[in-house]
């Protein structure tokens, strides 16, 4: 259903971002931890007296951990799908089980569960999962676990290079780009997994050091959980994503965890829908559609009035979502403000929307700053098109936005007739909207 847009993507930058993923925040101060779990019960202690891990096994539990990571990225990254919409409408629901986790992970590093010795890890946990042997099932089932817990700093990276690869001219160049995040995101780990003895034994030798970090890093994990449990992590990242964007953003991650997608992702001029299921449909055929979601939920706009889009049967719709703090929403404002004068101001065939998720009291996770200051930044932009106020998240959720900004095209009988992420150019809107008025996919 998206409408594909040509895209160059340098490897390299990929590659970087996902080196740069495993020093991050969320993830580099607990690896002491993931070591210590992912080599339970592979030591083996020697004649002398010292405990060697079979690197082998190790390795292969360790690549399944960072395979379970990266397939529940995946998963969020089937797009507009039955299954990218099951795994995004209900990615709170795993967010709050992947939190509470955390959280019980983290009391068990504080000794809430009896003694906690970092050195011994390579026992088992004090939960369900302790009832197994380390194995490649259970390392790839904690790693998709975990991977909630690592959204708010690995995610919008990865977000951003699926939903760029979803750009691709075609899949394989997307899969082949995710692969090479992959590999970078990947490499650190091993290369850990590969020195799992001399980083335990390490630990064993230093257990002062030791003792004070599974301190600080199960009280970060809880803290972390906590967070994740209550949706204060996607505020606290969306917050500081609103101090700039990266110049070279073409789409910034928008399910919460704001950051940029980190790479060029230029925008060409032509474009081609695919299909519901992601297969390019051929010229001159209109495809399958479906029907545009909560289309008679009312929203009010910056001047307080009320649109549905079920008022607007019978004229197409351009339908953008964004986010004040989004370089690239920014940048392609003017546009959107130009093909709003062009087309009549949304008194001809065609209507100009967009939508902002503003926080509130009761929704202080939502992925923008308080609905006042959206509307100071619509009087600066100059925006005079209607900016629908979406604080309950309502379709954000229904069109499974990820990816600021993110345009939906709705044909005159209400369908979806496609979607594109990522900036526009003003000849990719004009054709986008020639092709839903005409029904003819270029």
């Amino acid at each position: 259903m998206g409408f594909s847009l040509e895209t160059s993507i340098p490897a390299l930058t990929v590659f970087a971002q996902g080196l740069l993923s495993f020093f991050s925040p969320c993830v580099l101060p607990l690896i002491p931890l993931y070591v210590g779990y992912l080599a339970g019960g592979a030591g083996k202690v020697g004649e002398d007296g010292v405990i060697e891990y079979p690197r082998g096994k190790v390795l292969g539990n360790t690549l399944f951990f960072v395979v379970g990571v990266s397939f529940a990225f995946f998963l969020l990254g089937f797009g507009f799908t039955a299954l990218g919409q099951f795994f995004t409408g209900n990615q709170r629901m795993f967010s709050m089980v992947a939190g509470v986790i955390m959280v019980a992970f983290g009391l068990y590093m504080l000794g809430a569960f009896g003694k906690t010795r970092m050195v011994e890890t390579e026992r088992r946990l004090p939960f369900n999962l302790s009832r197994f042997a380390m194995n490649p099932l259970v390392a790839l089932v904690l790693g998709f676990t975990f991977s909630f817990a690592w959204t708010p700093c690995v995610g919008p990276v990865l977000a951003g290079v699926l939903l760029m690869a979803s750009s691709s001219a075609s899949a394989m160049a997307g899969y082949a780009l995710v692969g090479v995040y992959t590999l970078g995101f990947v490499l650190p780990f091993l290369a850990v997994g590969l020195f799992t003895g001399e980083v335990l034994r390490f630990f064993r030798t230093h257990g002062n050091v030791v003792r004070h970090t599974v301190k600080v890093g199960g009280a970060l994990l809880i803290v972390m959980g906590l967070m994740t449990v209550t949706g204060w992590m996607n505020g606290v990242t969306s917050y500081l994503s609103s101090f700039g964007a990266a110049p070279a953003a073409q789409e910034q991650s928008a399910d919460g965890t704001g950051g940029s997608a980190g790479a060029d992702a230029g925008t060409g001029s032509g474009s081609q829908p695919s299909s519901p299921d992601g297969d390019a449909v051929g010229k001159g055929s209109s495809g399958d559609v479906s029907l545009a979601p909560m289309a008679d939920i009312s929203l009010v706009d910056q001047d307080g009035v009320e649109h549905k889009l079920s008022d607007y049967r019978g004229k197409t719709v351009f339908l953008n979502f964004f986010a004040t703090w989004c370089g690239p929403c920014q940048r392609e404002i003017p546009d959107i403000e130009a093909l709003y004068k062009s087309r009549g101001e949304n008194q001809d065939d065609l209507v100009v929307l967009a939508v902002a998720n503003p926080k509130t009291a009761d929704r202080p996770q939502n992925s923008d700053v308080s609905e006042a200051e959206v509307k100071s930044f619509i009087k600066e932009y100059g925006i005079t098109y209607p900016v629908l106020m979406d604080t309950k998240g309502q379709l954000f959720s229904a069109y499974g936005i990820r990816s600021f900004p993110t345009t939906f095209m709705i044909d005159k009988d209400g369908n979806v007739f496609g979607y594109v992420t990522g900036m526009l150019t003003a000849d990719v809107m004009n054709s986008i909207v020639e092709q839903t008025m005409t029904g003819v996919r270029k």
